[in-house]
């Protein structure tokens, strides 16, 4: 069947529309992957529902200007990215309008002025997880589109050079990789110049730790630049740990993490401020715009107090610091918040321990900012309303979802804030993600 493709959607996919028929307004909306605004392509019906369809891309019958061809020959079967077959301007203009409709449709708000900052676009991660199999015989890489099947991948395009490093380390053969078939998943972990690596293990179950010792020690000998390996496991490890890792263990035990080879933290610097960051801690992924990122969020802001929720491990307390008098940074997850505690550990940086709805539900005091970058599921009604309760005159939202971001500025609004500047920065190049920064005011 034959489609023209009016626009992209959040997703990833183009959005066409099967001719009406009757007494139908408007044909029904068919969704399409890989494709671009403009082209009329070829698509197979693939799922049928009440309000939409599913198709699958067969030929691209007439292709926009916009279509490059993309570096990576895995994708559109691995399902990492989506818009590698677009060319990078194209891209920006279809997220800026994705993030215009996005917050017109779902808060009613129209933006009509949202500046958009980008990056390299490909190289940008600093963070990579893959999956890993050992047996029958060992294959790395990530998911296939829409299934649990592994594609093998031995390079990422749009992970950094010294993580492509380490996963070509890895697909070496070693007698000691098929000795050791719990493995499930590794993840990657550069630092700001891609000149030191974290790696971080996740095993289905735990072995002796004689076989933890012996492999993690072989992947730090075969790679110097890997400054620790972290062990993460669903179950006990069955035996004492060499004593040179007995207190890094210990230290990270709270988070699941029965073993550590070498450091447990790594130094991670954004501009003029150093952060360590363990294993386990949250940590922004794109290595080329962390510090843009941070710009946005904490330039020309002032005043007497500031609170920061959702801290990870200070990202944006630590450039704050410079400008309030007072800074108060919430973060619940472990890790993070000992990294937290650590990063800040200044007298007029109070790091509290605590999920954002529980502190908000009894805070007291009055700040003159505030800052929020949750997670993908955003704030939700309660924690906005909670902090719209405080009246704290100026709010930076930071959001890695625009449908959330939507759903929690009806709320905002409602309270008497108004968006003063919109900027998306494209921390997720290729792929259909988006980090968006609202500046409200009442």
């Amino acid at each position: 069947m034959q489609f023209t493709i009016e626009k992209l959607i959040y997703g990833g996919d183009g959005l066409a529309r099967i001719p009406a028929t009757g007494d139908e307004r408007r044909g029904k909306t068919v969704f399409v992957p890989y494709v671009l605004p403009g082209e009329v392509v070829e698509a197979t019906v693939v799922e049928e529902r009440k309000g939409y369809t599913r198709a699958s891309l067969t030929e691209v019958v007439s292709p926009s200007p916009a279509r490059v061809e993309p570096p990576c020959p895995h994708f559109g079967v691995c399902g990492g990215c989506q818009y590698q077959h677009a060319d990078y301007t194209e891209q920006l203009q279809s997220k800026r309008q994705i993030l215009q409709e996005t917050i017109l449709r779902g808060a009613k708000l129209a933006l009509p002025h949202i500046e958009v900052h980008s990056g390299e676009p490909y190289g940008f991660r600093n963070r990579t997880r893959m999956k890993l199999v050992v047996e029958p015989e060992f294959a790395m890489g990530y998911y296939r589109a829409g299934s649990h099947e592994l594609e093998p991948v031995r390079n990422c395009p749009i992970s950094s050079p010294l993580i492509n490093q380490a996963v070509a380390v890895l697909w070496e053969p070693a007698p000691e990789m098929a000795a050791y078939p719990s493995l499930r998943e590794v993840q990657f972990f550069a630092n700001h110049n891609d000149s030191e690596l974290m790696v971080e293990l996740f095993i289905h179950h735990t072995t002796t730790p004689v076989l933890l010792a012996k492999f993690t020690k072989l992947l730090r000998q075969r790679m110097p630049q890997i400054v620790g390996v972290a062990v993460f496991a669903s179950g006990a490890t069955g035996g004492d740990l060499e004593d040179g890792n007995i207190e890094a263990s210990r230290r990270l035990s709270r988070a699941g993490v029965p073993y550590i080879e070498g450091s447990a933290s790594m130094a991670y610097n954004v501009g003029s401020h150093k952060y360590r960051v363990s294993a386990g801690s949250f940590f922004q992924t794109n290595r080329f715009l962390a510090a843009k990122l941070v710009e946005l969020v904490t330039a020309k802001r002032t005043g007497r107090a500031a609170l920061d929720l959702y801290a990870g491990v200070g990202l944006f307390t630590l450039p704050m610091s410079r400008n309030f008098e007072r800074i108060t940074s919430i973060e619940f997850a472990q890790n993070s918040f000992d990294d937290l505690a650590a990063n800040a550990a200044v007298p007029h940086i109070q790091a509290v321990h605590s999920t954002t709805e529980d502190y908000l539900n009894a805070a007291r005091g009055r700040w003159d900012y505030a800052i929020v970058d949750p997670p993908r599921a955003g704030l939700g009604e309660r924690v906005a309303k909670s902090l719209a309760g405080l009246s704290i005159p100026r709010i930076a939202y930071v959001s890695c979802d625009p449908a959330t971001l939507s759903r929690d500025l009806v709320t905002l609004l409602a309270a008497g804030y108004h968006v003063e500047e919109a900027h998306l920065v494209d921390l997720f190049p290729q792929t259909y993600h988006m980090e968006t920064v609202l500046h409200l005011a009442r």
